[in-house]
């Protein structure tokens, strides 16, 4: 069996995991299971009037995902049906996915492009493996799907698509890996927000990016903590 590292339970009971679709002006708008919008329920740093980050950068190992790609996965992978195809399986059947609310998360964001751009920074030396998975791991649909389209719509999205600032997943200092991505988008390293979970990767900030310390995966109550830090930060609470 694959070896995995113990996670904490969750505190953050009242963080409940919602689907998000896009509507026509841009502006995600949180669905219901019938589909009815659910305005009440925008996260608060959605329409709270201040800046965002212009970067998302996301670690992965204890991440996005609770296990550690180099160990815990054994080759050839595949999507496991049943599941939207959030989850995949590996040779001796085991399986893995992305953390419960990670995919929420990434849909939402997904709505808020081009004003935020998202990307991967990970020193997992099995960078093809960790793409691999990001390309069979799908998000949930950002619309109930119509009938005449509901097999392609149960999918979802490759999860991989939604990085549009790039992966940057090699062993070595991360000081390299968003060195790439600033010179690759142009962005500013004080206009990103890294979420990652070991503290020793704190090095960024030495410049200027704002990274919030994960302790068990990213959650709604991490992310929005994380984007109060960033704001803090830049002195704008």
């Amino acid at each position: 069996m694959a070896r995995r590292r113990l996670s904490k339970s969750n505190p953050n009971a009242d963080n409940i995991t919602r689907p998000f679709a896009a509507s026509a002006s841009n502006a995600p708008t949180p669905v219901d299971a019938d589909g009815s919008a659910i305005e009440d329920d925008l996260p608060s740093w959605l329409h709270d009037g201040l800046p965002l980050p212009s970067m998302i950068v996301l670690d992965l190992d204890y991440t996005l995902w609770d296990f550690y790609s180099d160990i815990a996965v054994a080759t050839p992978i595949r999507s496991v049906p049943g599941t939207n195809y959030a989850k995949v399986s590996d040779r001796n059947g085991e399986k893995f996915e992305l953390y419960p609310d990670a995919p929420h998360i990434l849909r939402l964001l997904t709505s808020l492009k081009p004003d935020i751009r998202l990307g991967v920074a990970s020193k997992s030396p099995v960078g093809d493996l960790c793409r691999e998975l990001l390309k069979l791991m799908r998000l949930p649909p950002a619309d109930p799907p119509a009938d005449s389209n509901k097999k392609a719509a149960e999918k979802g999205s490759k999860t991989i698509d939604v990085f549009d600032a790039g992966l940057e997943i090699y062993e070595g200092s991360k000081l390299r890996h968003f060195e790439v991505l600033g010179r690759r988008t142009g962005i500013a390293f004080e206009d990103m927000l890294f979420f990652d979970d070991e503290p020793p990767n704190r090095v960024v900030e030495t410049l200027g990016v704002t990274m919030r310390l994960v302790s068990d995966g990213l959650s709604w109550k991490e992310f929005e903590e994380g984007i109060m830090q960033w704001r803090a930060n830049k002195g704008l609470v």
